[in-house]
């Protein structure tokens, strides 16, 4: 924290690249300004008749979510654009997420432009989306590995000493049973169907697992309870991973493979799910039960999502998804 220092001027061009995956920081402000100051980019609150500064490392930074109240500038975002941070504006608590240019509750987000993105994965995943039994194949490979990451995430040590310790018989019977039923699924609709299935067995076994009582998910920003609130919160953070993973193989959000139809940032939830049900939903309920606040839950989160290497999850298995299905559309095209 600093008030009013003056700093020596920092050119872009010397800040040392971090890769995506290996960002720590995923910002939340609200009522602030955004701003360049010394060639930093800060984030300015008042205290009285005081401006406070606090720099924001935009070097080691996947995302910023901007809520209530805040404000930036051309000269922040042309420096977080160079950094290649992806920027959204927000609701209060985090959620919804407006876009830039049309208030709506789609999940859009600013991307740093640039001519020379990479295309190798984009090419990849075009080759088979245009293929409705190839882009179901994708979708049954992310449904398949988003269950071996919540299986992993939720036997986990760092999750049983907080406090979620999750009836293995259960959670191994559920994944069994599910996972079955995604490799069986014709199309994208009845793997919409067993997510469906899938969410709500979660939400029970986590409400057993914390003793939450009585739970009832709510659509959107209609929650009163804490867990509802923070589950609208945290997948927030999930899809600025998400977002960032996305930008950084170059794929555009809607070429989605399971929930591209009626979002058109389907993509952004696609690799969402990956790490949303393995992160965000046991921490709700751990929060809630504790009485945490919103910047506790927060803080939770994203440490878990650093700790278990979220992005760099998201971003290695939708490699894979591009790789080896494009291998599959390549294959049937030499057989006809």
């Amino acid at each position: 924290m600093r008030i009013g220092a003056h700093v020596e001027s920092i050119r872009s061009s010397d800040l040392k690249t971090i890769l995506h995956s290996k960002r720590a920081n995923l910002y939340y402000l609200e009522h602030c300004r955004v701003l360049v100051n010394g060639g930093r980019v800060e984030y300015v609150t008042d205290a009285g008749k005081k401006s406070l500064y606090w720099n924001i490392p935009i070097a080691n930074t996947t995302s910023i979510l901007l809520g209530t109240g805040t404000s930036i500038t051309q000269a922040a975002m042309r420096e977080l654009a160079k950094a290649g941070v992806m920027v959204g504006f927000c609701g209060g608590g985090g959620t919804p997420l407006f876009a830039a240019n049309e208030m709506d509750v789609e999940v859009a987000w600013m991307s740093p432009q640039s001519e020379y993105r990479p295309t190798e994965y984009l090419q990849a995943w075009v080759r088979f989306w245009f293929d409705d039994a190839l882009r179901s194949h994708a979708a049954r490979q992310l449904q398949t590995t988003r269950l071996q990451r919540l299986k992993q995430a939720w036997g986990a040590r760092a999750l049983h000493e907080a406090g979620f310790t999750v009836d293995t018989g259960r959670l191994q019977s559920l994944v069994q049973q599910l996972g079955g039923q995604i490799a069986d699924a014709p199309d994208s609709a009845a793997l919409l169907i067993i997510e469906a299935r899938l969410t709500k067995a979660l939400f029970k076994l986590a409400v057993d697992t914390v003793g939450y009582g009585e739970f009832t998910r709510a659509k959107r920003g209609s929650g009163t309870d804490a867990a509802n609130r923070f589950l609208d919160h945290g997948n927030y953070l999930a899809y600025g991973l998400g977002a960032t993973a996305t930008w950084v193989l170059g794929l555009p959000h809607g070429l989605a493979v399971l929930h591209g139809k009626t979002r058109r940032g389907g993509l952004v939830f696609d690799a969402a799910d990956l790490i949303k049900d393995a992160v965000i939903l046991p921490q709700a309920f751990l929060s809630a039960m504790r009485g945490d606040d919103e910047q506790q839950f927060r803080r939770h989160c994203i440490e878990a999502m650093t700790r278990d290497e979220s992005l760099d999850f998201i971003i290695d298995t939708l490699k894979v998804i591009a790789v080896e299905t494009a291998r599959l559309a390549q294959a049937s095209d030499a057989r006809s």
